[in-house]
């Protein structure tokens, strides 16, 4: 009897179930209205229209409800398009979304007959005609007859902060309207935010992006027939032919756009978005990961971006958290900055006394000085003889906050904005002022006190050099000079210092930047820092520990690492000559002879496929182009930053991961999401075995017949897998 009545009831929710879905549709008429948990779904089901709220509503804000559009078949929550942006609703229950007496679709709250959001169609047409229906693009089109053929309104003409295939991101010529996309103001309010991204109003054929719609950060460059000047990567001649994408630039005496469309058969869902964060990027939605993956990002400098970090803050690039408040000040929305959105910056922990800087029994407002900086906009020169006239001035103006002296007086009045840490050594300093409670060890130790702090200091810090001195060098040749080959666990201290402070750099590869180091027996060494690794340190020393025991000539050698809280990195044998890619491509001034490419070219395949068969483990590269290729002082080549990829097991054939490598490069199945291999590797080497005897930038290279051909030779089923193999034993 259980197990019947149990039977019913699964029939009958199955059936409901199935009701409900046959109700979906994509079009709303005149006579329908959308309210609460309706929808509107596309026909392919990709896209959904109705209410929601956002993922990162600040809590306590459970009444913010908005009408838009989103991804129905992923399961993150992806917003591309939201109608109501800056007023939400509190209540989808009272709320609905209809068509309108003028053929206006319209979205009333709380039972308001006044819309608080409207299509704003100006022409006058009857609502029983009019019909509202979400295309399988993610469009949602206003028309009014049968065919769909005339759009009254559209949502690719609405943009928010998303650009998807098939809209067009115009300039009108003739009417001198400029379509734009426009950030979301926070993570959790689509209203209109800071960044905005639109065609250059001047008439260049180039996109700009802008701050609070004045300040220009970024710009394409103008296009160039084949591609935009600033951003070569993403002409058609540099995706690949079965890449899924294609791209298209009109500038005609209408107007001026440019449009990305994927192809048919490419089942991807990719979006451009605006980020809060100012950055323009481009991804693609990934089923391995079932996650979004960056796919294009600029600017490329996250703190070029105009106020990224906000106010009152220092944006410090390559950092885990690019941004932090000055000392003295505090978040100004915490919430957000757990979301990395900074944009909001910092505010002041104490008021400044300003005004009552004259009485004897108020504490004097203090200065804190930051060095080697870049700084802030919006300054303003004044006259001052010396720094201590500059002090002095901006102290009794209550206005000042802070002031620069380099032989010039600048200040600075209300807020900061674009402090940032200057990598490249700068000289300049900036005083900011705080109150002196901030500051509670400034001047309140007696004159003689001082004096003999700094005495024992002296004395102190003299015998503690001498003692340093004497031990240092023996310290580290045998702390730091392992004779059986091991790797060395160096602690970070000591990389400080057989790098100076790592101030020789030289040069950035895909997993972080290099600088050169000494060990104490003079042997030279490349320090790289690494970037964007968020493993364990149980496991960062379990993978270090297997690449370490790889020795092949043309594998690059590992000679030991660091991992100090958050912060790893690897400690490699300096190769005299360089990268490749500065041979083929840069200003040096020797020319590889046919006798070096060939022995470049094998030297390479047999790193490969030492990398790919003969190791314990299968390791895949995932990243090989000229800059990953290192050259003795021979020009034997040596495979760098192999092993820092997703380790294979022994076991598997293949594995599933996100994308990562380099445009150019990369294999075709990491843009359409299918199994990556070691075939991948083979395909990468392909394109830098053009570069190679070519000379020339692949994306340059002609593509001819022959070229062609042999892109089909090497990925061939047989000879694609054997190709690697076949240089290596020659």
């Amino acid at each position: 009897m259980t197990t019947s009545l149990a039977s019913c009831a699964l029939s009958l929710l199955l059936l409901l179930s199935l009701q409900y879905h046959s109700q979906a549709s994509d079009t709303l008429t005149a006579n329908q209205q959308l309210s609460e948990n309706q929808k509107l779904i596309s026909q392919d089901g990709n896209f959904a229209l109705g209410f929601f709220q956002p993922a990162a509503l600040v809590e306590g804000s459970n009444d913010k409800w908005y009408i838009g559009i989103w991804y129905n078949k992923i399961p993150t929550q992806t917003i591309v398009w939201v109608a109501n942006r800056g007023k939400s609703v509190s209540d989808p229950v009272s709320s609905n979304l209809i068509i309108s007496g003028d053929g206006n679709l319209v979205l009333l709250a709380n039972h308001s007959k006044s819309p608080i959001w409207s299509t704003n169609i100006k022409k006058n047409i009857a609502n029983s005609s009019t019909k509202v229906v979400l295309h399988n693009s993610g469009n949602l089109i206003v028309t009014h007859d049968s065919t769909n053929s005339t759009v009254l309104w559209q949502s690719f003409d609405d943009f928010t902060d998303t650009w998807l295939p098939g809209s067009k991101l115009s300039r009108n010529k003739k009417t001198g309207v400029i379509k734009r996309m426009v950030s979301w103001k926070d993570r959790g309010d689509p209203a209109p935010g800071l960044f905005s991204i639109q065609l250059d109003p001047d008439g260049s054929p180039q996109y700009i992006l802008l701050w609070n719609s004045s300040i220009v950060y970024w710009a394409t460059g103008n296009w160039s027939g084949n591609a935009y000047t600033g951003v070569p990567e993403l002409s058609p001649t540099n995706m690949y032919p079965n890449s899924g994408y294609t791209f298209q630039f009109v500038d005609h005496h209408v107007e001026t756009y440019f449009m990305y469309t994927v192809k048919n058969d490419a089942q991807t869902f990719t979006r451009a978005i605006l980020d809060v964060s100012g950055l323009f990027q481009t991804l693609v939605w990934t089923n391995a990961s079932q996650a979004w993956t960056t796919f294009f990002t600029q600017p490329k400098a996250k703190c070029s971006v105009y106020g990224v970090c906000g106010e009152n803050s220092k944006c410090t690039e390559n950092d885990a958290s690019s941004c932090s408040c000055l000392k003295g000040f505090t978040e100004k929305y915490p919430e957000n900055w757990k979301l990395d959105d900074h944009t909001a910056g910092c505010r002041r922990n104490v008021p400044l006394k300003c005004g009552n800087n004259s009485s004897m029994k108020t504490k004097q407002d203090r200065f804190y000085v930051i060095n080697s900086v870049k700084l802030p906009d919006d300054a303003q020169k004044i006259d001052a003889a010396n720094v201590r006239a500059c002090e002095l001035t901006c102290l009794k103006n209550c206005s000042c906050i802070a002031y620069s002296y380099n032989g010039t007086c600048w200040f600075w009045y209300n807020h900061l904005m674009n402090l940032q840490d200057n990598i490249g050594g700068s000289t300049y300093s900036i005083s900011i002022r705080l109150d002196a409670s901030e500051l509670p060890n400034s001047g309140t130790k007696k004159w003689w006190v001082t004096i003999f702090i700094i005495g024992g200091l002296i004395v102190l810090c003299f015998g503690a050099a001498i003692l340093y001195f004497t031990h240092r060098k023996q310290r580290y040749i045998n702390g730091l000079n392992h004779n059986d080959g091991s790797l060395i666990n160096f602690k970070y201290r000591d990389l400080q210092f057989l790098t100076s402070n790592f101030s020789e750099r030289l040069g950035a590869g895909s997993f972080g930047s290099v600088f050169k180091g000494v060990l104490p027996d003079a042997t030279i060494v490349a320090v790289k820092k690494l970037e964007g690794f968020h493993q364990g340190e149980k496991q960062f020393r379990a993978e270090v520990s297997t690449i370490g025991k790889i020795h092949h000539i043309n594998l690059i050698r590992l000679h030991g690492f660091c991992s100090k809280g958050p912060m790893r990195l690897l400690v490699y044998e300096y190769m005299p000559s360089g990268s490749l890619d500065k041979h083929l491509f840069g200003s040096s001034t020797t020319t590889l002879s046919w006798k070096i490419r060939y022995q470049i070219a094998t030297g390479i395949a047999k790193g490969l496929a030492y990398l790919h068969e003969e190791c314990r483990d299968c390791i895949m590269h995932c990243d090989i182009k000229p800059q990953n290729i290192l050259l003795d002082a021979s020009f034997v080549p040596k495979v760098a930053d192999f092993g820092l990829a997703k380790l294979l097991g022994r076991d598997f054939s293949r594995v599933l991961t996100s994308m990562r490598g380099t445009i150019g490069y990369l294999a075709p199945e990491w843009i359409s999401g299918e199994a990556i291999t070691t075939k991948a590797d083979v395909f990468s080497y392909g394109m830098m075995l053009f570069e190679i005897i070519s000379g020339k930038r692949i994306w340059n290279i002609q593509r001819q017949a022959w070229e062609h051909f042999f892109l089909w030779w090497l990925r061939g089923s047989f000879l694609k897998e054997k190709c690697i193999h076949c240089l290596a034993l020659s």
